[in-house]
């Protein structure tokens, strides 16, 4: 062995866990910290709890909150999609069907999908409305994920 090379051996230090636990031991630091020690460790009491130093726990749960967070999103905007609140002006039917349906009073997807329970005449019925819109309204419905109620769905001639 060389001389001067080597750090002090200490036969004498002191390890001083978080949790109040102190013993001796031999090292070249005359006093040692620690998080954990076998007093307070999860495998050696059987307790269960986390030990989490560097905070991967809180990572890993911020993670799975925002993911939750997205999908809660996602739902939400499935959701508005086929809500029945939407105007009927967001289905681009055209000016004169739209203005036909506007001055029948119909404003809403639920109110037209309500008529058409009724059957295909009560909308057939609404001056400036005919054959072409309502098949035009049929189509855009079932474009944006609508169920048509089966009276709407007959065609009669």
């Amino acid at each position: 062995m060389r001389a001067s090379i080597h750090p002090t051996y200490y036969t004498d230090a002191k390890v001083i866990c978080a949790c109040g636990n102190t013993w001796t031991t031999g090292s070249t630091m005359k006093v040692i910290y620690t998080d954990v020690c076998s007093n307070c460790h999860p495998f050696y009491t059987g307790e269960q709890r986390i030990v989490d130093t560097e905070g991967q726990v809180d990572r890993f749960y911020r993670k799975l909150q925002a993911r939750q967070q997205y999908l809660d999103e996602v739902e939400a905007r499935e959701a508005a999609k086929i809500s029945p609140e939407r105007p009927i002006v967001e289905l681009e039917l055209g000016t004169r069907a739209t203005e036909a349906l506007a001055k029948a009073g119909i404003t809403k997807v639920g109110e037209a999908l309500n008529k058409l329970t009724l059957g295909e005449e009560t909308l057939l019925a609404i001056e400036g409305f005919g054959r072409k819109s309502l098949a035009d309204l049929k189509k855009r419905l079932r474009s944006f994920g609508y169920e048509i109620p089966e009276a709407g769905e007959e065609i009669t001639v």
